[in-house]
């Protein structure tokens, strides 16, 4: 029996997710939207690209919920990128009402699957697709930390001309602004990068990562990043999918750890056939704690506007 796989959101990172999924050949995909004919002629696109590249998926693009039963694990990525003139409240309620909906028309029909939450603002649509599914915290996570890794990951080997392979980071804390990049724990090859680059060229790739998705952005003029989100998404659903359980930083829901209650935020958690196995508390030291503590808080404020 294939795992069953459901996109919710057949845009640029959606569809990209869906590519990546179709040649791992491990499960069937089926990509949802409220476009019509859209997910079915990008479906359409894909399938015939198996006989090329030597896969077997089935992908599916589809406007009905109905087509989405009995799903293992569905990611969300519909929701409103932020646009010109738009606040980030503005943003938070319109993301808030898809998200709702979409969880609701979801646990309808796949009400044993697990939810992998991309829609921005992160973790704040993380916690409301926890609070409408029921879920246990397990079946709930958030895609963030792996991709501003990943970012850090690339810049610090760009500064170095090292391969990304032998790069080794953490990035803790909410998708955004106050996002907290370990770099005490950060290594290349095993090597501090204190003991590789000063420390001022340090925080500037510190910052560089918190202002990764803006760079995309500015750069691109229209749209966000995808490649990489996508890439990301993928190696958590490899380690869900696969049960590898593999540790890496995600958005979850935190019952006490790191002295924080009830929010989700990034931590390092092992990901396995269970989901969220279990969530791993580093020692931090008194300033990291301070910086994630503070990156809690501005996730707290954003469930506080929605109202959950």
């Amino acid at each position: 029996m294939r795992t069953k796989i459901t996109i919710v959101g057949a845009g640029f990172v959606g569809s990209t997710l869906a590519q990546r999924l179709a040649e791992r050949d491990y499960a069937d995909v089926v990509m949802y939207d409220i476009v019509p004919n859209m997910p079915q002629g990008k479906a359409l696109d894909m399938l015939q690209a198996g006989p090329i590249l030597g896969y077997d998926s089935l992908v599916v693009g589809t406007n009905d919920y109905a087509d989405t039963a009995n799903s293992d694990l569905v990611v969300i990525t519909s929701g409103f990128p932020r646009k010109p003139g738009m606040s980030r409240d503005d943003l938070l309620r319109k993301n808030q009402e898809i998200v709702t909906q979409v969880v609701q028309e979801i646990i309808k029909y796949s009400p044993n699957c697990m939810l992998i939450v991309v829609t921005n603002p992160l973790d704040a649509m993380a916690q409301l697709a926890y609070h409408v599914s029921g879920f246990p915290r397990n079946r709930v996570v958030g895609m963030a930390g792996v991709l501003d890794t990943a970012r850090f990951r690339t810049f610090i080997a760009q500064e170095l001309n090292v391969s990304v392979r032998d790069v080794q980071a953490y990035v803790l804390g909410g998708h955004g602004d106050t996002m907290v990049p370990l770099a005490r724990m950060c290594t290349v090859a095993g090597i501090p990068i204190s003991q590789l680059l000063p420390a001022e060229r340090i925080e500037q790739i510190i910052q560089r990562t918190r202002d990764g998705g803006a760079e995309i952005v500015n750069l691109l003029g229209t749209g966000s990043a995808y490649f990489a989100p996508s890439a990301a998404v993928l190696q958590m659903i490899d380690s869900i999918v696969l049960d590898k359980k593999m540790i890496m930083p995600c958005s979850a829901y935190l019952q006490g750890e790191y002295g924080i209650h009830n929010l989700f935020v990034g931590v390092p958690v092992k990901l396995g056939a269970n989901g969220v196995e279990q969530i791993i508390e580093l020692e931090l030291t008194e300033g990291e704690r301070a910086l994630l503590q503070k990156s809690a808080a501005a996730v707290q404020e954003l469930i506080q506007v929605m109202g959950i």
